[in-house]
């Protein structure tokens, strides 16, 4: 059984179908990406993932729960967090502060969250008592991400990662992902940075206008001329 499985998901806003007969799974352990142009449905699919948007029809299951109709805060304490893109964090409140809103709904061992947040983003620890503000932009996306584990998901939704960020920085974030899934949290991706993405997963998804118009492992998509022509660009190396 899958860790999380989306069948024939329908979003609209209004009128308009954001997503169309959407269906993916993410299996524990995995890192899956979602793929596509700007407006293709890559962040409705995740809002919807995490209950900020409910879909109007299908089905959506965490480890077997039907998860379809939940409100966010319920399905953040089943073990899904959201990693917004353009990262969302508190900018008049510091770092510690910021961390610890993360924790919210499980106040037991806070110091040991924090500590490993800290173990994975050590400037973190050396900016704690900063405002959330004056961080740097790749800085504000390490808080995002450490923010998110202090629930201590079981899936960690991640929304455009790399946006803005120097090519070094986005390096880092990267590593850090790898070692999160190393440390037993599953991740589903969006990434604009299709290279990049497909590098780190394990499986990807392309959406086109809502639905999804290819799916497969990552190092087949890394070599689908559709998928280099798109996405990589079409003088990309096999």
């Amino acid at each position: 059984m899958p860790m999380l499985e989306v069948t024939g998901a329908e979003v609209r806003y209004g009128s308009v179908p954001a997503l169309r007969d959407l269906s993916i799974s993410v299996d524990q352990g995995e890192i899956v990406t979602l793929l596509g142009a700007n407006g293709a449905g890559k962040t409705t699919t995740l809002r919807m993932i995490s209950g900020l948007h409910h879909a109007s029809s299908g089905t959506l299951h965490f480890e077997g729960a039907d998860i379809s109709r939940l409100p966010a805060h319920a399905i953040v304490e089943l073990g899904i967090s959201h990693v917004p893109e353009g990262r969302r964090i508190f900018p008049e409140m510091t770092v510690l502060e910021n961390l610890e809103i993360g924790s919210f709904h499980k106040a037991q061992a806070v110091a040991t969250r924090l500590e490993r947040a800290y173990e994975l983003f050590p400037i973190l620890k050396e900016r704690r008592k900063q405002l959330g503000g004056n961080l740097s932009g790749g800085e504000q996306q390490m808080l995002a991400i450490a923010r998110a584990l202090m629930a201590a998901p079981r899936l960690l939704l991640l929304d455009e990662p790399s946006m803005g960020l120097a090519p070094l920085v986005v390096q880092v974030i990267f590593d850090i992902l790898k070692t999160i899934r190393e440390q037993g949290v599953t991740v589903l991706l969006v990434e604009q940075n299709a290279a990049k993405a497909l590098e780190l997963a394990d499986r990807g998804y392309v959406l086109e206008t809502g639905r999804i118009v290819l799916q497969d492992s990552a190092d087949v998509l890394l070599r689908d001329d559709r998928v280099r022509m798109a996405y990589l660009g079409a003088d990309i190396a096999s």
